[in-house]
Formats: structure tokens, sequence, C-alpha cells
């Protein structure tokens, strides 16, 4: 194994591309730093810089080189960030994926609650698609996603939240859906409004209808959660919602639950992370608040 102050030589001398720089940031003699480089090209067997005349730049062999070292020196950076993160949560980042419904009607109150405890703790919120969220994760690009289960993927480690259950619910229009029993041939005489295509609670119910031999076609797809209660309100038809997300429209009457002769089986929140990837301070405090109140 090549001593690793000689890559930290190496990374610094190609990331500035001048000796002198890198001997200035390294405190060392610019002979120390061309002595280093060259103890370096002697152990790779290899030349890894070449000289011009506004410093040095990377051979072929050095660029491949340096695309690794810099990916390990940052590694080593965040792992640096980390631990500091372990000694207070004074400061720090959380990076949480979920779609708009689920950071609107589930993550905000915790969010809220969390920033009060921690202020100096930057929230940073990703929104998109399981798929999506499922995606970021494993790019590295959040640290939490929070999903609809069920989800099976061995990368991942899956926490339960919440359960929470899915309803039809109508404006004052359809009212009477929400007196006598209905069944889903009937319900499906009525214009029925979806989340958008892609989406869970989408692929969730049109698996219902078809789970007894009947075809949904929604005539309204949205985008938003949002819209799907408005649009609900005002009488564009039946929107397909969750019950939980809609508790003060329900109460002040503005929307009817549609009194459904078929059982729709409740689902979980899921709290995703990365198998084998330790979360930081601030995050795993984070995910033990979400869990605590699951």
């Amino acid at each position: 194994m090549v001593n690793f102050e000689l890559y930290k030589v190496f990374y610094l001398t190609a990331k500035s591309g001048s000796i002198s720089k890198a001997a200035k940031e390294l405190y060392l003699t610019q002979p120390s730093v061309s002595h280093s480089i060259k103890i370096l090209e002697e152990q790779l067997g290899m030349i890894l810089f070449s000289r011009t005349s506004k410093g040095v730049e990377l051979t072929k062999e050095g660029s491949v080189l340096y695309s690794y070292i810099e990916q390990a020196y940052n590694f080593i950076s965040m792992a640096e960030e980390k631990l500091q993160e372990l000694r207070t949560l004074s400061s720090g980042e959380i990076k949480i994926g979920g779609s708009d419904s689920l950071c609107k009607h589930y993550l905000l109150p915790f969010l809220e609650t969390f920033h009060v405890q921690h202020p100096h703790v930057q929230i940073h919120l990703v929104h998109g698609t399981t798929p999506e969220i499922v995606k970021q994760l494993k790019e590295g690009k959040i640290d939490i996603g929070i999903v609809r289960l069920p989800i099976e993927d061995e990368q991942l480690q899956v926490r339960e939240g919440i359960t929470i259950q899915d309803i039809f619910v109508t404006g004052p229009k359809y009212r009477e859906l929400s007196m006598n029993k209905v069944t889903l041939a009937k319900l499906k005489t009525y214009p029925i409004i979806l989340f958008s295509r892609n989406s869970f609670s989408h692929n969730f119910i049109t698996r219902l209808f078809h789970d007894n031999d009947l075809l949904l076609e929604p005539e309204i797809e949205l985008g938003s959660v949002d819209l799907l209660i408005e649009f609900a309100k005002i009488g564009f038809g039946v929107s397909f919602v969750t019950r939980e997300f809609v508790a003060k429209e329900l109460a002040e009457g503005s929307l009817y639950e549609v009194n459904l002769d078929a059982h729709i089986p409740p689902t979980k929140i899921g709290i995703i992370t990365l198998k084998n990837m330790p979360l930081s301070m601030a995050a795993s405090a984070f995910v033990d608040e979400l869990e605590r109140n699951r």
C-alpha cells in the first residue's frame, strides 16, 4: 500500500495544477512536493504529471488515478463531517425525499418540531414518486425516504411508520354516495378523479378494481393531492385520497366519504434508508422522532 500522504500530495497538486500552490496548502517546500510525487510515480511505475508553462497537468495515467483519488478524498471529507456531527446537533443537514402529499400532511408537523429543537440543522426536501425517491436514495442524494409500503429492496432498510386509510370522497354534488352503500361497479359510473398515473395511489386503486373484474378509467388525473381535494369539493367528481389527509374537510362538511361496499386495505407509511450506510446524527435523531410517533 502506498503511503496515503503521497496520494494527498498528488491530489492537491492535480487539483491546483501547480506544485507551488500545493506546497503552500500543505505547508511544505516545493522540492518536498516534487520529491513526494516522484516517489509515488516510482512506486506505481508510471508518470503522473507533465510540466507545462503554467504548472503541471495530468498524464492519461494520472487522470485515471485522479478520478479515484478524488472520490476517496471526498468520502474522507464526508466522514470527517459526519464525525463532527456526532459531537453535536448544532450543525448538519438532513435530505429527505417524499411525495408532495406525504411531505405536507405527514412530515410537516415533525419537521416543525425538529426545527424548533435543532434550529441550526438544515433540512432539504426532495419531491418525487416512490421509484424516484428510491433512486435518489441509492445515488446518495438523500438520507431518508418517506414512501408508501409495501416496498421490497435488499439494499434498503425499511421502518414502518403510521397506518393510513385511503377512501373515496365527494363534495355536495354527489353527497348521496355517502348515505347508502355503493358498489365498485356503481361507483365506476361516476366521474372518478385520481392522482397521476405513475403514483402509488393510482396503481393501488386501479389494481383493486381489476381484482374485482372491473376496469377503472379515471375521468381526470391530477398531479396534486390539494387539487384532488378541491376538484371533489366543487363537484368535478369523486376523488381517491387519504382519510387522514382530509380530516379537516370531512369534519367541516366540505367533503363526504363515499360509503363504499368494498374493503380498501389500509397501507403504512415507510421510512427507508440504505442498509449498511450509517445515518448522520441529525438524520438518525429525525428517524427516531418519526418512529416514536408512529
